[in-house]
């Protein structure tokens, strides 16, 4: 493997606008799933990679330049940063020494009542999926993904989540209509 690693984007990292990491291409990733946790490290619910055997996910990589790690495993504080064994991405078939974050399983349980998913987060990570897979990807991350046991709260006017993108109207009804579709609750708690 030459240059530099990369890390693979399953959640927020999917939204360029959260990151300064130039030089992605789009990936999909076996062996992992993603699914809504929480942990005690944080008040709310969030994305983590877990192990799937014969599963794959869609994302982003993007190199990480001189293998400096340090802004963005301080970012993914509550995450493992673990090797990737079986990806196929657009960089053709250079061999690249690329990483996921996993939550650390010490830490973390299933979401609940109590930990929800922050809608302004949900709202950043399907505006990546539909930039870099179109309406069609957005929905196969609503599939792929499991957790929706968790409420969401709404915190669209007043984003909690502190990389919150600006969303259109049709971006955030694609969310709503998700939503919906698979019975998530809402909840007025945080």
């Amino acid at each position: 493997m030459v240059g530099d690693p990369f890390f693979f984007g399953y959640g927020s990292l999917v939204n360029r606008r959260t990151h300064d990491y130039p030089r992605v291409a789009l990936a999909t990733v076996r062996g992992w799933a993603r699914t809504w946790k929480r942990t005690r490290l944080r008040q709310v619910a969030f994305l983590t990679a877990v192990e799937a055997p014969g599963v794959e996910i869609e994302g982003l990589i993007a190199a990480v330049p001189d293998g400096d790690w340090t802004a963005l495993d301080a970012r993914e504080y509550a995450y493992h940063r673990l090797p990737v064994a079986e990806i196929a991405h657009g960089h053709g078939d250079a061999a690249l020494d690329i990483q996921i974050y996993r939550t650390k399983p010490e830490h973390d349980t299933d979401a609940s009542e109590a930990h929800p998913i922050l809608l302004s987060y949900l709202d950043t990570v399907i505006q990546g999926y539909l930039t870099e897979f179109g309406e069609d990807g957005a929905r196969r991350f609503f599939e792929t993904t499991s957790g929706w046991e968790a409420p969401v709260f709404d915190d669209r006017a007043r984003p909690v989540y502190p990389r919150a993108t600006r969303t259109t109207a049709e971006e955030r009804n694609l969310v709503d209509t998700e939503l919906l579709l698979r019975g998530v609750r809402r909840t007025a708690r945080l």
